[in-house]
């Protein structure tokens, strides 16, 4: 009986000790992933990704080759307006992200092509929340012709988006 309870004891006394390690090892972690994404003071919006590039790559590449695919559809269904409302919503807040990457030389008209192409992206949005296939068709080429601006302006042209 006593070599059970022996037994017994030293397994809780091993799950505990593991459990103790384990929380700690999580808490070490953890502190050290915060370290290393330094936030700036306050709670200020600042980019993870410096490199626009990469951001645009990321960020709005596949947005709007879904976006894309989902204006393409003749009829749609819920789950086509679904994916439209989702990245317009997505591509028209990013718009907001483009107002923390003000570029050196020509802010200000990095700032008009952002709030535009923001702006266009929130008509869309709101165009396919009320199910206005013509609308939403309008709104679709409003927006890539904001957008197409901007990178006339900013990236020699490059890319050059096609509904």
């Amino acid at each position: 009986m006593r070599t059970v309870l022996a037994g017994k004891l030293c397994s809780i006394v091993l799950l505990v000790a593991i459990a103790v390690l384990a929380a700690l090892g999580t808490g070490a972690w953890s502190n050290a992933t915060s370290a290393a994404v330094a936030q700036p003071a306050g709670g200020a919006a600042a980019p993870v990704e410096d490199d626009l590039h990469e951001f645009m790559e990321y960020v709005f590449e596949p947005t709007f080759e879904r976006l894309k695919a989902a204006m393409a559809a003749k009829e749609k269904d819920d789950a086509k307006w679904k994916a439209v409302k989702s990245d317009a919503l997505i591509l028209a807040e990013g718009g907001n992200l483009l107002l923390i990457r003000k570029p050196d030389e020509d802010a200000a008209d990095w700032t008009k092509h952002a709030v535009a192409a923001r702006d266009a992206g929130g008509e869309l949005y709101r165009a396919a929340k009320a199910k206005d296939a013509n609308a939403a068709g309008t709104r679709y080429r409003a927006m890539i012709a904001r957008c197409n601006a901007c990178h006339e302006q900013f990236s020699a042209g490059e890319p050059m988006l096609e509904p």
